[in-house]
């Protein structure tokens, strides 16, 4: 059960990885069995045909894909399938665009939902990229967008980001913060639509 517990942590923590202390703590456990159960974890996707592994890097541990599977995940990276991003992805974008630098955990918190898969597509796209590590335990990565996002909307500076307070304008009432985001929907127009139609 532990062993299980600790998958499901790794898996949600993505990229930003978990410390031993972290995992104990979580688990109300030592670190001790927080440990034996990462080895036993760590043998178990070694001798088994899965596509993921344990990885230690540094003092923390995380979830990767296996070196021999790189070529397929770098075939749906620039397939159809991963070029078009969802509403969830766009929100996160936007929090980076004005708020940036800052950490998964911190967006986390403004959107109240869980965002590493949407930054790990971000990270892709090319459009946020790692601007430093926070001085803080586990030394979180922050966030900020890229060069390539601010040639895709004209930007020459951050300031030229439509004003935060367009964005708290009506749905009846067109702003630069509507042609902010109908940028996106001109590049990524499937997913958006199909996820405003749920809305």
């Amino acid at each position: 059960m532990e062993e299980a517990a600790i998958e499901a942590l790794l898996f949600v923590a993505g990229d930003e990885g978990l410390t031993l202390e972290e995992i104990a703590s979580l688990l109300d456990i030592s670190t001790q069995s927080a440990f034996a159960q990462l080895m036993s974890l760590q043998q178990m996707y070694a001798s088994s045909k899965r596509g993921l592994m344990l990885l230690e890097a540094g003092e923390k541990y995380e979830l990767a894909t296996k070196k021999d599977f790189s070529e397929i995940v770098k075939k749906y990276a620039s397939s159809p399938f991963a070029t078009s991003l969802s509403q969830a992805a766009l929100e996160n974008l936007a929090i980076i665009a004005y708020k940036q630098p800052l950490t998964r955990l911190e967006i986390d918190e403004i959107r109240g939902v869980h965002s590493g898969a949407s930054l790990q597509k971000l990270v892709l796209r090319g459009l946020i990229e790692e601007k430093g590590r926070m001085e803080a335990p586990g030394r979180p990565i922050l966030y900020g967008t890229t060069q390539y996002f601010m040639d895709y909307f004209g930007l020459k500076t951050l300031s030229d980001l439509p004003d935060i307070k367009d964005l708290e304008q009506t749905d009846e009432e067109e702003s630069e913060a509507d042609l902010f985001f109908e940028r996106f929907k001109g590049q990524f127009a499937d997913s958006i639509e199909e996820e405003q139609e749920e809305l």
